[in-house]
């Protein structure tokens, strides 16, 4: 999902008064600029972005609206902000590009008092942005072109949902929980009928089902949750036979703790807990027994890349995999560093970094961003 164009900065609704004034910021950023700006120092610098592994780059566009809407100074003989960014440079590459470590992901060039307390904020989403969407491309590509549902909404600050989403989004996970989720790409959330309306119905999973087809807008896919009284192909095949064609899928949610009824006798030669692929196929079987071949099955429950690889490598009848908390999980570390690796003297460039931290041009950087 590599977008070339940029997200509007409005979109990101960035709490644009605070970050002017430090709020977010390391204090040691905020004290910097105060130093320099006391002492009139408005040296030029070029700051290189980096981190070190193999990623799916996520927050650029949102870095970048950080730096439109942010820099700069306040003119207390004027009472005003100042807009910095005209005064910047900034080059950088898109999100859902691949990276490797140590590559150069973003140069920020001009007067450092301009940009200085806004590091802490543009690595920060960088970090958070990039583990989302490199997760989210593991789980994509172990789906082997299968829907991904992001689902893991519940696990996090609700503030979190909206770049989140659009982190997995542009990995490929294109069904979202939340509003919050799809809004920066124009989409809403979607969902399953929750076990809580079907306890509200008083355990019965058909009537609950119903109702909501009744009374959910028809374009919504109807997907229900069969595992309430954990026999998932039973419930599966009397939802079918009551919703007939308006029954999109279900869906299975098996405890880890639980085994579903209908593998107690094949119980003895596998794990038989939670979602496996002995009740995956018990279900498809009964399904098409039955008639229903077009009502589609989805997965949830523990499921991160390792074991939808499993279920793929099994051939295991899934038409979609709902994953939760394994989006913010993962093996990897995404953070994010920002070095100024050269000062300007005189109208050149000459280099001053730490030791160990050198420049590393990037070609892939693009044009002066606008």
């Amino acid at each position: 999902m590599l977008r070339v164009e940029r997200l509007d900065p409005s979109i990101f609704n960035l709490p644009v008064d605070k970050m002017r004034a430090g709020y977010y910021s390391d204090t040691y950023f905020n004290r910097a600029r105060e130093i320099m700006e006391r002492d009139r120092n408005h040296t030029r610098v070029r700051m290189q972005v980096f981190q070190r592994a193999h990623a799916v780059l996520c927050g650029i566009d949102e870095a970048i609206a950080i730096l439109k809407l942010c820099s700069g100074h306040f003119d207390r003989q004027r009472e005003c902000w100042e807009d910095g960014w005209p005064e910047l440079e900034a080059r950088a590459l898109h999100d859902g590009d691949v990276i490797g470590p140590y590559e150069t992901v973003m140069t920020i060039s001009g007067d450092y008092t301009l940009f200085a307390h806004l590091e802490t904020c543009y690595l920060g989403v960088l970090s958070r942005r990039t583990r989302i969407a490199t997760n989210a491309r593991e789980i994509v590509d172990a789906a082997n072109g299968k829907d991904v549902l992001y689902f893991p909404a519940r696990y996090d600050h609700h503030m979190m949902q909206t770049g989140d989403g659009y982190a997995a989004y542009i990995s490929g996970a294109l069904g979202v929980s939340t509003d919050a989720n799809a809004e920066w790409w124009g989409a809403r959330g979607m969902g399953t009928v929750p076990h809580a309306l079907i306890a509200a119905y008083g355990g019965d999973t058909v009537l609950a089902t119903a109702k909501f087809a009744e009374y959910i807008d028809p374009s919504v896919h109807v997907i229900a949750l069969v595992d309430f009284e954990n026999d998932c192909v039973r419930t599966s095949v009397e939802v079918a036979r009551a919703l007939g064609s308006r029954l999109w899928g279900v869906r299975l949610d098996t405890s880890g703790t639980m085994v579903d009824r209908s593998l107690w006798p094949q119980m003895g030669t596998f794990v038989p807990t939670g979602v496996v692929p002995e009740l995956v196929r018990n279900v498809r079987h009964a399904l098409d027994r039955d008639g229903f071949r077009d009502v589609k099955i989805v997965v949830s429950g523990g499921f991160d890349a390792r074991k939808i690889r499993d279920f793929e490598n099994h051939d295991v009848p899934v038409d979609a995999y709902a994953v939760g908390s394994a989006f913010f999980e993962g093996t990897g570390r995404f953070d994010f560093t920002a070095d100024i690796v050269a000062i300007e003297r005189n109208g050149q460039w000459i280099e001053c970094h730490k030791t160990g931290r050198p420049p590393r041009p990037n070609p892939r950087l693009g044009a002066p961003e606008r």
